[in-house]
């Protein structure tokens, strides 16, 4: 469950409901204050004369209304009930809600709970929206404003900064430590749902990127750790944005030729954490993605990640002009990016892990402590898809990653390490 809402510019200005208004039919972001923990949910609220209806996170909701005044209350699929006081006000609800309390079941708790309305969706048709961001974040989180609210199948066209921080033009914009730019709402996602961020474009908006020297100490054998305890320098790269190739901008000895091709990407990609978690850092990643630095995350893919909160709220950002395989010098070819994209919410489809789909494969996305930990969360991931979108029983999966599978390490770099397996989609039966 989620907080709250709106854009930026004109879509900040939520409608006005006429308190006199004999009809209704919107849907709001609440807010429950839950000893001082935010608790979002979507409701979905019809008013017709004196009648209240609707649902609040599916659960039916049942009431009346005189005036500026709202009564109404719900019983969830486990016969809970939950009642709420409250009024309208431009556009606004606030008031109290009674809730059962969670260790005492002959007992209830009073909480205050406030509500925002969702922009209504503004044409009937997708948008092509251009947002420039004003300031970035260094955290996955459910507390803060959205940047602007969108809609299944609408384009957005923004921009990153680097992970140091960095924007097009040289200037310092945020902190450290991968900021991102968002979120953005996605209006009528919520928890159970599955986001698709179809990665359209991602371009490189200036000609630099920085890396370091180093190579990171857990993949080192004990007789180079000594050796490389000197490593860490910076590393700047030129960005041939016209010709598609990197080259080291003040290259030494056996380097004085090397060029690689640039294959831009975002390192991370992810939505707001779910109630009673803490937001997840920049740098991290967790079930609904975050700093993944998987180099397959480029132009032509989508990614797939478990909604965990209403409006979904997409955080984008560290990217990358060019990664290896598991961003072994802490940094890859980091740099600031254009990018384009695309949402669709697929309603009432939980994954358990980020998935991300290609043209030709499908990969489930792994992250934990240990390699070992990451390859069984992949390899699950993996199988579940396999089994909820292409009809595999277990033991046919097993006959497929038995003979198909493949392996990639992406991030070895953060807290903790990542792993994807993959399958080609050529060798499936269909969908």
């Amino acid at each position: 469950m989620l907080r709250t809402m709106i854009a930026a510019g004109a879509l900040f200005i939520l409608t006005t409901v006429a308190s006199a208004s004999p009809k209704m039919n919107r849907q709001w972001v609440m807010v429950v204050d839950r000893w001082g923990n935010p608790e979002y949910s979507t409701l979905n609220l019809s008013i017709r004369q004196d009648t209240v209806s609707g649902d609040w996170d599916g659960d039916p909701v049942a009431g009346t209304t005189a005036g500026k005044a709202l009564h109404f209350s719900v019983t969830d699929k486990r016969g809970a009930k939950y009642r709420f006081e409250a009024r309208l006000e431009k556009g606004r609800m606030s008031g109290t809600a009674d809730y059962p309390d969670n260790n005492f079941p002959d007992r209830r708790q009073a909480f205050a709970f406030s509500a925002r309305l969702v922009p209504e969706r503004p044409t009937a048709q997708p948008r092509v929206i251009d947002y420039v961001p004003q300031s970035f974040a260094n955290s996955f989180s459910a507390e803060r404003d959205p940047v602007l609210t969108i809609w299944s199948g609408d384009i957005v066209r923004t921009s990153t900064i680097d992970s140091g921080g960095i924007d097009a033009n040289g200037v310092t914009r945020a902190l450290f430590g991968n900021p991102q730019t968002g979120p953005f709402f996605v209006a009528g996602a919520r928890q159970g749902d599955t986001l698709a961020i179809h990665i359209r474009k991602l371009t490189p908006n200036r000609d630099w990127a920085e890396s370091l020297d180093t190579i990171v100490p857990r993949i080192l054998g004990a007789g180079l750790s000594a050796k490389a305890s000197d490593l860490g320098r910076p590393v700047r790269w030129r960005l041939d944005r016209e010709s598609g190739f990197a080259t080291i901008e003040e290259p030494e000895g056996r380097l004085k030729d090397y060029r690689v091709p640039l294959r831009p990407m975002l390192g991370g990609v992810g939505l707001a954490s779910g109630f009673a978690s803490p937001p997840l850092s920049t740098g991290d990643t967790g079930r609904a993605g975050g700093n993944m630095d998987f180099p397959e995350v480029v132009a032509g893919n989508t990614v797939f990640l478990p909604v965990q909160q209403p409006g979904a709220l997409l955080y984008l950002g560290d990217a990358h002009a060019l990664q290896g395989d598991g961003e072994t010098s802490q940094y890859a070819l980091e740099t600031s990016m254009d990018v384009e994209f695309s949402v669709e919410i697929i309603k009432g489809s939980a994954i358990m892990m980020p998935r991300v789909e290609s043209p030709d494969a499908i990969m489930a996305l792994g992250q934990a402590g240990s390699l070992d930990e990451a390859a069984r969360a992949a390899t699950t991931g993996l199988i579940q898809w396999l089994q909820q979108d292409y009809g595999l029983s277990l033991s046919d999966a097993a006959k497929v990653l038995g003979s198909a599978v493949r392996y990639s390490i992406p991030n070895l770099a953060g807290r903790s390490v990542g792993v994807a397996a993959r399958i080609d989609k050529a060798l499936l039966p269909t969908r």
